[in-house]
């Protein structure tokens, strides 16, 4: 999986290593990260879940499948957050997380701007689909300050039983070159 790097004001996206994963369980199996997530990710979390994932993706073909840790730059081994994106819809494109203290900061807006870049750069997209659960206010907001569409609001199951549907936003390439511009 060819990962790039990438820097922003605040961050390193970098690919995630063994050596990130305590720090990736550390931030991200609490019910508050993961209550937001498709039902087919298990909750309660498996003590494994983490490691699991990380095989499982180090399997993938390296021109479908990309993920970044996010670091802060003043704590660059610690794994706060990440930015997975694929080639096959789900119908998403990309999906993210960020430890809870580090919600409200603008950062996971922030890490999405590369990865989006580079997507339609250097990849080859020519649209993003994202999704997220209806009442996730923090990342429709990120879509909303990426120039994403809404395109529907549909059915859909989460981790949290309470979240019933899904919104599905599209970006494409022109209108990310004109929200840059």
């Amino acid at each position: 999986m060819d990962v790039p790097q990438f820097e922003t004001k605040r961050l390193l996206l970098k690919a995630v290593e063994q050596k990130h994963l305590a720090s990736y369980a550390k931030h991200f199996v609490t019910y508050e990260v993961i209550r937001y997530l498709s039902d087919s990710v298990p909750w309660p979390y498996p003590a494994n879940g983490v490691e699991s994932f990380f095989l499982d993706l180090q399997k993938a073909e390296k021109d479908s499948e990309w993920m970044w840790g996010l670091f802060l730059k003043e704590n660059p081994d610690d794994m706060v957050g990440c930015v997975h994106l694929w080639r096959e819809g789900k119908p998403e494109n990309r999906g993210f997380w960020l430890g809870k203290k580090f919600w409200g900061q603008g950062l996971m807006t922030e890490a999405v701007a590369p990865v989006v870049e580079h997507a339609f750069t250097n990849l080859g997209f020519e649209e993003l689909i994202f999704s997220n659960a209806k009442g996730n206010v923090g990342s429709r907001r990120i879509k909303e300050k990426t120039g994403c569409t809404l395109l529907r609001t549909e059915p859909a199951s989460f981790v949290d039983p309470t979240l019933s549907e899904r919104e599905v936003w599209q970006l494409t390439k022109a209108d990310w070159v004109k929200l840059r511009a």
